[in-house]
């Protein structure tokens, strides 16, 4: 994004990107609740061509925790949020758009995002996507790339790594444009390596996702953390 010569050798998955991102009542995919949601379309200098934004009553109260991360409170959801069934399934639709338009959908740490909206949408009667793709996940591309880095990989962290703006971490909108944006740092800074198409990408993230959680499992269990009958599961982007 620095040149004309940079976008040229860059992936052209980054021409155009989706961005996905949910703030939520905790981190159990399966139990927690969707508290706000963004989804939107990055052009190839990281601007906003599209933004959608929701706020939802999850119908469950939002921890005390949660709501010092996001800033939604339980009164402010049920005062201002929509019911969640309307919310889980507009997300569904704007995402499904994305996927059927073959754009790329960008989520930092996605089977996180992808499995808690699949549950909701069982949850409230609706038709979950099983299988999104294609999606980028730059976790798993820093984490492939960069592997021996040392700190932390959190959202926060790798965007100060790549000189990312991130205004209002733990905000949907926020995080899900930051997310973008790393994505396509990640594609400038790796270009010779990474596979120039986004489908092609996808299928190699699985296998990457799989293998960084067997290197983690098995770290874990060298030290006793983990029982060696237990693994880290390392579905992706989906669980």
């Amino acid at each position: 994004m620095d040149s004309q010569l940079a976008l040229f050798d860059a992936p052209d998955w980054m021409r155009v990107i989706g961005v996905f991102d949910l703030e939520t009542t905790g981190v159990d995919v399966r139990s927690d609740r969707i508290v706000t949601a963004h989804v939107g379309v990055l052009d190839a200098d990281g601007r906003a061509l599209e933004a959608r934004d929701w706020l939802a009553d999850p119908g469950v109260p939002i921890p005390e925790g949660a709501a010092a991360i996001h800033g939604v409170t339980t009164a402010r959801a049920r005062a201002d949020g929509r019911p969640a069934q309307e919310v889980v399934g507009e997300v569904l639709e704007a995402l499904r758009s994305l996927f059927a338009a073959g754009i790329p959908v960008v989520a930092y740490n996605a089977p996180y995002d992808f499995s808690l909206l699949k549950n909701e949408a069982l949850r409230h009667g609706l038709v979950p996507i099983d299988a999104p793709a294609p999606v980028i996940d730059p976790l798993v591309v820093d984490k492939t790339y960069d592997r021996w880095r040392r700190g932390k990989r959190t959202l926060s962290a790798v965007a100060a790594h790549y000189a990312v703006r991130l205004d209002g971490a733990h905000e949907a909108a926020a995080d899900a444009t930051a997310a973008g944006r790393v994505a396509q740092a990640l594609a400038e800074r790796f270009a010779p390596w990474l596979p120039t198409t986004a489908t092609e990408l996808h299928t190699r993230q699985i296998a990457w996702a799989r293998a960084q959680a067997d290197s983690l499992t098995e770290y874990f269990i060298s030290i006793g953390r983990l029982d060696p009958d237990d693994r880290i599961d390392g579905s992706w982007p989906i669980r």
